[in-house]
């Protein structure tokens, strides 16, 4: 049974010029995209009942209200669903937010990347700083208790300073949650066609993740996952789902979703989904061997790290045993810690996680 869906919405007016997710700045073919993608829900969705909800985009908040509900009708929720719905920040008005609210969406993530004007500019950001601070107040407004901000850090010209106002703005702010995802330049972005200046190396990156921590730590928010963190009770329920490899419909253009034991993505291109939304292409099913290997790698994302005790449950799989030497290395290095359930990463270990994954997991 799958109780979680993620919607991609891939419209926006702009393409950023650090993203590389599907997006297209193709606001004509909406409506016929939203045809497509009820036809897609209707095709797929056994009308269980949905535990978690996500809009991502793309620029969700690009869709009407009527948009909106004729997608959010098409579903039966659970009494406590968890319903995100990603927007950003410029021209968010608090009417729009408050019809949002009264169809059922209770989360916001809110798109805000930093507070630097220039900077917004050169990443190819729409709103200002500004826009940030009325886009959370008109959502208080309209009856929202679950706000996220996202920010990057590794910015083009950013100090570590710098990025500590950028958070110390983000909490003064009030959200229950704040998302961080360092830079990437990724082939298919304006970025990578035209790197920008002044980018922040590896090391400085690194600063500003463990200073995040620390920063964030003391205002109160946990770290429950490598780039998550949030007050008590705000954890996001949808991506938990994810981290704990558990199973979700992937609805739209380019969405993924794992479903009796099967990963699959949908079609990627607009034009493509439109003309046949119900493709799924891509298709993987996952062995044993490949759950219990997304089961550790998944596992170590999250702060609470592992549980040994499930894997030879689930597994038969003695993590010990298999992984012993690795174990005492990074124990004794301090990338690692020991928990009461099995390990988890450390501050400096989530630095290395991709280095320390292949070495527990495989």
């Amino acid at each position: 049974m799958t109780n979680n869906v993620y919607i991609h919405i891939p419209f926006c007016v702009q393409k950023c010029n650090y993203c590389a997710f599907v997006s297209y700045c193709k606001l004509q073919r909406k409506k016929e995209y939203v045809e497509a993608l009820l036809s897609e829900i209707k095709e797929f969705y056994q009308r269980e009942l949905i535990k978690t909800l996500y809009f991502g985009g793309g620029t969700p908040s690009l869709l009407s209200i009527q948009e909106v509900s004729s997608i959010m009708d098409k579903f039966e929720f659970d009494t406590d669903a968890e319903v995100t719905f990603e927007v950003n920040p410029n021209n968010l008005k608090q009417e729009y937010l408050s019809k949002l609210r009264e169809k059922g969406i209770n989360r916001l993530s809110i798109g805000a990347q930093t507070f630097d004007e220039k900077t917004l500019k050169i990443i190819g950001r729409l709103h200002t700083p500004l826009d940030i601070e009325k886009a959370v107040k008109n959502a208080r407004k309209a009856g929202f208790e679950n706000i996220s901000l996202d920010l990057i850090y590794g910015l083009p010209g950013q100090s570590l300073a710098f990025f500590e106002e950028d958070l110390k703005r983000a909490i003064s702010l009030g959200v229950e949650h704040i998302s961080l995802y360092g830079l990437k330049i990724e082939e298919g972005t304006c970025f990578f066609e035209k790197q920008p200046k002044n980018l922040p190396d590896d090391d400085l990156q690194a600063d500003m993740y463990l200073l995040a921590g620390d920063v964030l730590r003391y205002a109160g928010y946990d770290k429950y996952e490598i780039s998550n963190f949030a007050r008590e009770n705000y954890f996001s329920r949808h991506n938990l789902n994810y981290w704990n490899a558990n199973t979700y419909y992937g609805f739209g253009c380019g969405a993924h979703g794992y479903e009796n034991n099967i990963r699959y993505e949908n079609q990627v291109d607009l034009d493509l989904y439109i003309k046949n939304p119900c493709k799924k292409q891509n298709k993987i099913l996952l062995s044993k061997e490949d759950k219990r290997q997304e089961k550790i790698f998944l596992g170590f994302r999250k702060s609470e790290g592992i549980d040994v005790n499930e894997l030879k449950t689930e597994f038969d799989y003695d993590f010990n045993r298999m992984h012993g030497d690795s174990v005492v290395k990074f124990l004794d290095t301090g990338h690692l810690y020991k928990t009461p359930k099995g390990y988890a990463l450390s501050d400096k270990g989530f630095l290395l996680s991709n280095l320390i994954i292949s070495q527990c997991c495989l």
